[in-house]
This record gives C-alpha cells, sequence and structure tokens, in this order.
C-alpha cells in the first residue's frame, strides 16, 4: 500500500475520534457538568486534552517498544543507539506533554496532587505500550505508521479546535503566536538532531 495513503487514513482516523469524542463529550458536558463549567467549557476542553494525549501516548511508546524489540530480533535497521535516541526524544517530550495535561486541570480547579496524578496517568500508558510493541516487535512494525499518523490526527485536531482559540483569547494573541513558532521550533530541531 502506498505509504502517503497509510499515513492519510490514519491522519484521518485519529482526527475522526477525536471529533466524535468531541460530540461525546458536549452530552456528558450538558448532562454532567455544573452550570459554571458548561459556560467555562474548562472542563470539557480538559477532557479532550486528557484523552488525546492519552490516545497518542499508545503509538508512541509502541514506537520505544518496537525499536528495542527489533534489536532483539535482529531486524534490518535496528541499533541500540538509534532505540535510545528515540526513547530519549519521546521521554523529553513528555515533560511538556505531562504539565499539558496537569496545569489546566489545576486551572479548573483541581488540587495540584490530583493534577499532578492525572498528568501522570496520561502518560501510564506508554510504557504499556512500549512493553507490547517490543513483545509484537515484527507485527507492531507493519501497524506503526498508521498508528502514529492516527495519534498525529487526534492530536492536531485537539490543537486547531481548543488551544489555537484559546490562546487567541487572551490579551496578546500575537505573543501566542510567537512561542507557537518556537515551540514548533524547538520540536523540529530535536526531531532532526535526534533523528
Amino acid at each position: 500500500m502506498l505509504t502517503w495513503v497509510v499515513a492519510a487514513a490514519g491522519f484521518l482516523s485519529g482526527g475522526m475520534l477525536l471529533f466524535f469524542s468531541d460530540k461525546i463529550f458536549d452530552r456528558l458536558n450538558n448532562s454532567v457538568f455544573s452550570a459554571k463549567d458548561k459556560k467555562s467549557g474548562g472542563l470539557k476542553r480538559c477532557m479532550m486534552l486528557v484523552f488525546s494525549i492519552t490516545l497518542h501516548n499508545i503509538p508512541e511508546g509502541l514506537a520505544v517498544g518496537v525499536a528495542f524489540g527489533s534489536l532483539h530480533h535482529n531486524l534490518e535497521g535496528a541499533t541500540l543507539p538509534a532505540a535510545c535516541l528515540l526513547a530519549l526524544g519521546i521521554g523529553l517530550q513528555n515533560f511538556p506533554e505531562g504539565s499539558a495535561v496537569s496545569l489546566p486541570l489545576r486551572r479548573e480547579g483541581l488540587s495540584a496532587p490530583k493534577s499532578f496524578f492525572w498528568g501522570q496517568l496520561s502518560g501510564m500508558v506508554e510504557p504499556v505500550a512500549g512493553v507490547l510493541g517490543a513483545c509484537l516487535a515484527i507485527h507492531a512494525r507493519q501497524i506503526l505508521p498508521f498508528l502514529l499518523a492516527f495519534a498525529a490526527g487526534a492530536m492536531i485536531y485537539v490543537v486547531v479546535e481548543e488551544l489555537i482559540p484559546e490562546s487567541q483569547a487572551g490579551t496578546k494573541p500575537q505573543v501566542m503566536a510567537l512561542f507557537t513558532l518556537v515551540g514548533f521550533s524547538v520540536m523540529m530541531v530535536l526531531d532532526i538532531s535526534l533523528g
């Protein structure tokens, strides 16, 4: 199958899952949350963020597991430095992801320990997926491109639907746009340098 078809199908599938999840969270927002929560939309936004980050941690864990599992199976192109660099790169970007879960929850009124707990819990799927990826390295390699594109689609949906509009609602949207560019630049440099 053409690689672009797999990437596009995965990306659109991830976005569609979040689209339908958004509709479910809207219904929850209307039936479960208080009037104050409904008005701010903050809890719904937090739920979407927690869900999407947790969801996208699964293929990341699989990717690290597959990298190390490929070493065990002596698959072509598998090297220890590459597997370690992949694990390091994903580990580094997990710090801002944990903050992206914990800080909005804290802002919405959750205690610091609970916010920290949910931030950590969103990342707990990653080591589990890593072990699964290592055990199923040969099979998981074939579905990994789809899963990574799926995770990207889910994250882009949340960023475009929830985070970008919120960042532009402040008093200095231009500053937020510049910091967004800086963030993308840092991730690009890390991606290229850690390969």
